[in-house]
């Protein structure tokens, strides 16, 4: 996924509303004299979110300005300059926090998915990020993923059908089901079929669906499960799968591993904002 500016105003906007409230009123006497901001890192990691303090330069001032440094995808170490952002300074106040959030949560993400390819060490397995979003993150979260050089699962539900635990409780007949949604949703969305067990695989597979999710197995299963699947059919695997079982899904012949902790459990990567003023 990529983001594009305009797509990102809308949320952008909002955010800063939320924090701006009626005004800053910490810069009441301050004079809006124009500066600029230098956006430092702190931490180690990838950096992602470069497109964002444009966005919010562009909302809040006509004089604003933003200057990348380094591209999405760079290694960075701590000390480094990531961009530069000039502007008014009560402006510039007034977008630190919301730009900081931003970018710090998306190169925690991307961080955390070169991380997981890095320890995967298995080229044949891509790495997915999955639906568990905060609301009103998704594009930001998916963005930063594909940063970090993994892949995205679907956007929203409206994107595939996945046949999940809660879907299996309600139908009665598998090919069936699938008979009839492909009907609905015409040739240009895939079928996805999450299995639990040697049956809802077997269901599957007879399904001819076009993606078999394997959740909650051990790898050895998911190994054995993957030589019953047609070579047609890709195979996900998920289910609390961790930094430190990760590893052990490598070789099993899967086409991809989805990672809830990407985007649920993000460790922001240390980024800051130091100004000096343009006299």
């Amino acid at each position: 996924m990529i983001l594009s500016p305009r797509q990102l105003q809308p949320a952008i906007a909002s955010f800063l509303a939320e924090d701006l409230g009626r005004g800053d009123i910490s810069t009441l006497t301050l004079p809006n004299q124009l500066a600029t901001g230098e956006i430092i890192a702190k931490q180690a990691g990838i950096l992602a979110g470069q497109v964002i303090p444009s966005v919010v330069a562009q909302i809040l001032s006509e004089h604003g300005h933003y200057e990348a440094v380094l591209a999405d995808g760079t290694w960075v170490t701590p000390g480094m300059v990531v961009g530069r952002m000039t502007a008014p300074i009560v402006e510039l106040l007034a977008g630190e926090r919301v730009m900081l959030n931003l970018m710090q949560r998306m190169s925690g993400i991307a961080t955390a998915t070169d991380a997981a390819i890095k320890e995967l060490a298995d080229p044949k397995i891509a790495i997915l990020d999955t639906r568990k979003t905060l609301p009103g993150l998704r594009q930001f979260d998916k963005a930063a993923v594909v940063i970090g050089g993994g892949q995205n699962h679907r956007f929203g539900l409206d994107d595939a059908v996945m046949i999940k635990d809660n879907h299996w409780a309600l139908i009665d007949d598998l090919p069936t089901t699938v008979q009839a949604l492909r009907r609905q949703i015409g040739p240009t969305k895939i079928i996805e079929v999450e299995v639990e067990t040697r049956t809802q695989l077997q269901a599957a597979v007879a399904s001819q669906v076009e993606m078999i999710m394997i959740d909650n197995q051990s790898p050895a299963t998911v190994k054995a499960w993957r030589q019953l699947i047609p070579a047609l059919i890709k195979v996900e695997v998920s289910g609390g799968i961790t930094p430190t079982t990760l590893v052990q899904y490598a070789g099993t012949g899967v086409d991809y591993i989805s990672l809830g902790y990407l985007t649920h459990s993000v460790t922001a990567l240390d980024l800051s904002l130091e100004i000096g003023t343009d006299k």
